[in-house]
């Protein structure tokens, strides 16, 4: 009876479920739970279906790794390491995100668990999905090199931007003999020996490409400066100056760049004529390229290449592969590119981290002995005690071509700011903290969070104890708004809306993830309503005055892009009818990215790709500079907590820098972990064949 039992329940019992990596309807069940957990993207999804449809046979196993190369790409890698993503999963993925937990649905170890690198690697090779011989003659969507798993597009890329640099590196350019005497004459105040943007201004003289790197205060606008002037006194002294081009990846960090180079411009010690050819206006990369509506495509391509002779792109470390691809495929042959940036900063939002990449061994200086005697002969000085490594037989061209900054002006050694940065990018996480606990400087501290409603958070975002915080900026807009007896159209309304915003960037909150209560989205909600419970903000919803707002799509009907920030005012205005009153309305309030100092009001409803910033993701930081930067560090390990962006947050304060921490040993871990963008490039430098 008991058997018989037994057999009737086993009738009626539920069918073991097909495991993903068997059975493709199970895996897309699979994809879809990650789907509607949010784990995963609707386009991540979307691809394997596509490639279901092209080949209902296809192996789950490549049919997984599709889903996972698309999810990496949102996450800023290029393609996807078989290796790195089976000796640990969950993290290499970052599934579940932002500290999530599984709940009931498969995580990536438990599917991926019984895989190994050999058998996912074969199933990719005999994938009729996959070109894993001879790639640039095929034309199926994956590509497989090795044990790295590339988006066709994205391989494409790649070896555009290697291809590209390779053929610019391998055409050195001649010198002419007054070199030497032009480059004493640019720096003849110098007192730095050996002075490292002397020697990046000779570097970049010799070659079609060039990269000068350096952190903050390292002077990065003051040496491309001279080396624009470098540039452009033979060409002006025979009738032909250079066309040059200035341009940066964002409009905050175009903007920043055109009000610097203005002011140093008119310093340099060069003919008049030589500082005229020298422009001081710069362009987005979106707009240099011409970026074409709802399109990924632009104007300038191969076909139809930039006019410019030289062109010069600050801000390098967040250029995506793809935009690099398409700035070198636009770029004629013979012009200079020289890049400028920070190569430990965080790298870009989008897939890639070609400066990163770039100047991976940028730090020891790999300078052959043929370029080190170069240096030597045209500079005047001596390399000999500059701590550089010596070039081995895997020194390539790349390396000769870029330069690294050493010498910060900003942050010197009586700097916590700069000591603490220094102890962050070298991954040393026991001197940091000891900086941060009893390092004796004023001008860096650390605060324990024991929740959302910790007085400590209240107390910071308010700016007490002397620190700059938000009721300053709410306190400008109060006191310096103009009277009732200014008119609409009066300069007295963009003076006080001009204020409001330079109060406003003296303290920025910096989050690490967006999620979760340390989050973006709920800091922004928190600060809004304390803010308000404070009466310091008439509202903590919609549309209020004294709301800050972070454009997060490029706009050029406004002139306003991705990064700007800008601040809801209610502002007087002329009537459109002479008979009617004036009336007060509210408009958002943003400065011009054309050097101007001007400002531009914009009404609310034209606005509709915009968030409250009160806090931002330090990704979104890159660029900026606030007296007071506060970092809020979650509870939780994340992938990207990282020594790159604990390093870009520390540097976005000029005058302090306070770290926020919600449970022990984040910030340690943080330090300790430097941030891997899997791509190519870090593997096969460019120029090397």
């Amino acid at each position: 009876m008991v058997e018989r039992q037994s057999e009737q329940a086993d009738l009626f019992a539920t069918p073991p479920t097909p495991a993903p990596l068997h059975d493709s309807q199970a895996l897309l069940a699979l994809l879809d739970r990650w789907q509607s957990n949010g784990w995963l993207r609707a386009l991540d999804r979307a691809l394997v279906g596509l490639l279901l449809e092209q080949q209902p046979e296809a192996d789950p196993r490549v049919l997984l790794a599709a889903a996972l190369v698309s999810h990496q790409l949102g996450h800023g890698h290029v393609c996807l390491d078989l290796t790195a993503t089976l000796s640990e999963p969950d993290f290499a993925l970052s599934l579940p995100p932002d500290g999530e937990t599984g709940s009931d649905t498969l995580l990536p170890s438990q599917v991926l668990g019984g895989l190994s690198v050999a058998d996912w690697r074969s199933a990719l090779a005999a994938s009729a999905l996959v070109d894993s011989w001879q790639p640039a003659e095929g034309n199926r969507p994956l590509v497989l090199v090795g044990e790295r798993l590339y988006l066709r597009r994205y391989w494409h890329y790649e070896r555009q931007v290697v291809d590209s640099l390779g053929r610019r590196l391998g055409q050195p350019l001649p010198q002419t003999a007054d070199l030497p005497a032009r480059l004493q004459q640019l720096f003849a105040t110098s007192q730095q020996r050996p002075d490292w943007q002397l020697l990046a201004c000779a570097l970049a003289a010799r070659g079609r490409f060039s990269i000068i790197t350096g952190g903050p205060g390292t002077g990065k606008t003051t040496t491309v400066v001279r080396l624009l002037g470098l540039l452009q006194t033979p060409a002006v002294a025979v009738g032909q100056p250079l066309r040059i081009r200035l341009a940066a990846p964002t409009g905050k960090a175009a903007a920043r760049l055109t009000e610097s180079i203005g002011q140093q411009v008119g310093a340099l010690a060069l003919d008049e004529a030589v500082k005229a050819a020298i422009p001081t206006e710069v362009s987005t990369l979106h707009r240099l390229l011409g970026s074409l509506p709802d399109s990924r495509h632009f104007r300038h391509h191969a076909g139809n290449p930039l006019a410019l002779d030289v062109l010069v792109v600050d801000e390098a470390s967040m250029i995506d592969l793809e935009m690099m691809a398409c700035l070198l495929t636009a770029l004629p042959e013979q012009a200079r590119l020289i890049l400028l940036g920070d190569k430990d900063q965080l790298a870009s939002v989008e897939a890639g981290a070609v400066l990163g990449d770039l100047c991976r061994r940028a730090d020891g200086g790999w300078y052959s002995a043929e370029t080190r005697a170069w240096l030597e002969q045209v500079s005047g000085q001596s390399l000999a005690e500059a701590g550089l490594l010596e070039g081995q037989a895997d020194t390539h061209a790349l390396e000769q071509q870029t330069a690294m900054l050493r010498h910060s002006h900003r942050f010197g050694r009586d700097s916590g700011i700069g000591e603490l940065a220094r102890a962050v990018n070298h991954c040393d996480a026991e001197q940091a903290r000891q900086l941060l606990s009893r390092g004796g400087f004023s001008d860096i501290r650390s605060r324990p969070l024991k929740g959302p409603g910790d007085p400590a958070f209240a107390a910071l975002v308010l700016g007490e104890g002397g620190l700059p915080g938000y009721a300053g900026y709410l306190e400008q807009l109060r006191q310096g708004r103009p009277g009732a007896q200014v008119g609409g159209g009066d300069p007295a309304w963009e003076q006080w809306a001009r204020s409001v915003l330079q109060a406003f960037d003296r303290f920025q909150l910096l989050c690490a993830v967006r999620k979760g209560d340390w989050g973006v989205e709920a800091v922004n909600q928190r600060v809004a309503s304390l803010l308000c419970r404070r009466g310091l903000l008439a509202g903590e919803h919609g549309w209020y005055e004294g709301r800050p707002v972070l454009v997060t799509r490029n706009d050029y009907s406004l002139g306003l892009m991705n990064g700007d920030i800008g601040i809801a005012l209610r502002i007087r205005e002329p009537a459109l009818n002479p008979a009617e009153p004036e009336r007060e309305a509210l408009r958002v309030a943003f400065p011009r990215n054309d050097g101007s100092g001007g400002i531009r009001f914009v009404l609310p409803s034209r606005l509709p790709d915009v968030e409250s910033v009160f806090a931002m993701t330090v990704h979104k930081s890159q660029g900026s500079e606030f007296a007071h930067a506060a970092l809020l560090l979650p509870p939780a390990r994340n992938p990207v907590l990282t020594k790159e962006l604990v390093y870009t947050a520390i540097t976005r304060a000029s005058a302090q820098f306070s770290l926020l921490e919600s449970r022990e040993g984040v910030f340690e871990e943080a330090v300790r972990t430097r941030v891997r963008r899997i791509s190519g490039l870090a593997l096969e430098p460019a120029g090397q064949s």
